[in-house]
């Protein structure tokens, strides 16, 4: 386990280091500037600024310069949405905002997705497995920005009498409630197909059947038995959702005007500033790569028979 480990931390930095590389690269390869706006400032300012902030100088210095002081744990300063303010400092403040949002939406996601999935999975053919198959279908293939612009016209006003929930983001426990559910959905429709599907396969194994014939009951056989093998695949799906919901969905965060790190991602996309895209790029990156590694290692959880060693076999 121990040189496992290992093995997958030497390569979590060699992932990071070409993500740092290719974002780097195609960010700098967009047309425009951070110092473009409705008011332009004049050639010799924009000059000035490049020098400033060392935008003037080639791209593999830039590159390496980035990257030295990313070994050191310094992930820049922000150039154009709060300047000169550490892009550390921003991801911490904004983090916190976005997890929980995340938190929250998983935790729904898992507690009904699962189970439901299990529901389905045992009731195969009946006409609450066909109602839970075309509801995941939709919500699989409904578009996030859709699912939370239904949410807010239909509890935010749109419908009146249907006014619960605020429009805006505030903080309150209520102004959780609409952004939870809108990002919780795809991973709980998700979970669901994912769970029924590992669980037909599961139930179908002879030690079911040993197990029903040995006259145990239902919900011991479903939740002791079998689920504990169909979870590996829902697993898998969870380590790297777990980080992309963390940290915030781009989508949802926009339209509840959540000040988490989603939306402030975007915007710094929109104002180019190169210092702040690459430190929450390279942030989201090691979020997903920690996740998938804590997500091998809970594989031997489940199942002890699994030699991550030996690649799994």
């Amino acid at each position: 386990m121990t040189k496992y480990t290992v093995r997958r931390v030497c390569m979590a930095f060699v992932t990071l280091l070409l993500v740092a590389s290719i974002t780097f690269f195609l960010m700098n390869a967009i047309p425009g500037n951070p110092w473009l706006s409705e008011k332009t400032p004049s050639e010799a300012t924009i000059q000035a600024l490049n020098a400033k902030y060392g935008l003037d100088q080639p791209k593999y210095i830039q590159l390496g310069k980035y990257l030295k002081n990313l070994a050191q744990g310094d992930f820049g300063t922000s150039i154009k949405m709060q300047k000169n303010r550490p892009v550390l400092s921003i991801i911490k403040e904004m983090f916190p905002v976005s997890a929980k949002v995340g938190s929250i939406a998983l935790l729904w996601a898992v507690l009904v997705g699962v189970p439901l999935g299990c529901l389905a999975a045992f009731k195969r053919g009946t006409w609450g497995d066909s109602f839970l198959r075309v509801l995941c279908t939709i919500g699989i293939s409904m578009p996030g920005f859709v699912v939370a612009t239904l949410l807010l016209h239909t509890f935010c006003g749109g419908i009146e009498g249907l006014k619960v929930f605020p429009a805006l983001f505030d903080g309150t426990p209520a102004s959780y409630v609409l952004p939870c559910a809108a990002l919780g959905f795809y991973p709980m429709c998700y979970l669901s197909r994912q769970t029924r599907t590992s669980m037909l396969d599961a139930i179908n194994q002879e030690y079911i059947k040993t197990a029903r014939a040995k006259g145990l009951k239902n919900n011991k056989i479903i939740f002791k038995h079998a689920l504990r093998n169909a979870l590996i695949p829902v697993i898998t799906y969870l380590g790297p959702q777990i980080a992309f919901t963390l940290c915030g969905g781009l989508v949802v965060e926009t339209v509840f005007s959540i000040p988490g790190l989603g939306r402030y991602f975007v915007q710094a996309i929109q104002n180019r500033d190169y210092p702040l895209i690459m430190g929450t790029t390279i942030f989201l990156a090691a979020f997903i790569i920690v996740m998938n590694l804590i997500v091998d290692l809970c594989y031997k959880l489940v199942d002890p028979r699994i030699n991550l060693v030996k690649g799994g076999n």
